[in-house]
């Protein structure tokens, strides 16, 4: 994406939802929010539509949208600010580092969305359900904690139920074919909605750790 003029300036102007001190805030969320809400976390969060869709849909669940592109992660919070949805926040910084962010258990679910599916082998520890991601997210959620994670991109989803299982998860549900299910409340992703236009199959799991 372009670089995006005044995006360092408008998300520096708003510290009421994009948090520039993260590292502080651990341990510490629920007083940054104000309440004892579940925190739920989407990890490449993008411009913001699926993070402020489930927020408005879900007030009384804090949400926390993390993407490491300053200019993409001011779109999102152009839908925050439009919206007015005080239980959400942003994080400008690199989703592999989220230990340093968020104590142990003080997430209660994750959401990955069409995360890049680093498609070359040599690449494989970089894609988000590689094992040494999960040994991350593990840490920062509770016991039983959950990931929810969609693509379009066969070829990663069938290696991150792999990885999944292989790792001990359990499947909770899988979808095939998202779009074409009697699922309820999903809320889509810019990207979601670009490629099921076009006609691609959405894919969708809920994986218990």
């Amino acid at each position: 994406m372009r670089k995006r003029k005044g995006a360092e300036d408008l998300l520096a102007n708003h510290p009421q939802y994009v948090i520039t001190n993260p590292e502080e805030a651990k341990g510490h969320w629920h007083e940054v929010f104000g309440n004892d809400h579940p925190i739920h976390i989407e990890v490449g969060s993008g411009k913001g539509r699926f993070i402020t869709g489930m927020a408005a849909q879900n007030p009384h669940i804090n949400y926390i949208g993390i993407d490491i592109q300053l200019s993409v992660l001011s779109y999102a919070l152009d839908k925050v600010l439009k919206a007015d949805l005080p239980n959400v926040k942003l994080l400008l910084v690199d989703g592999s580092s989220l230990t340093n962010y968020f104590a142990d258990g003080e997430v209660d679910l994750m959401y990955l969305n069409f995360s890049d599916p680093w498609p070359k082998k040599r690449h494989e520890k970089r894609r988000l359900t590689y094992k040494g991601f999960l040994d991350t997210y593990k840490q920062i959620l509770p016991e039983n904690g959950e990931i929810h994670f969609k693509t379009d991109n066969r070829g990663l989803f069938e290696y991150s139920l792999a990885s999944f299982s292989q790792y001990g998860m359990l499947l909770k549900q899988v979808w095939l074919d998202l779009h074409a299910s009697d699922y309820e409340g999903n809320v889509m992703t810019e990207y979601e909605e670009k490629f099921s236009n076009k006609g691609q199959v959405i894919y969708r799991v809920e994986a218990q750790f």
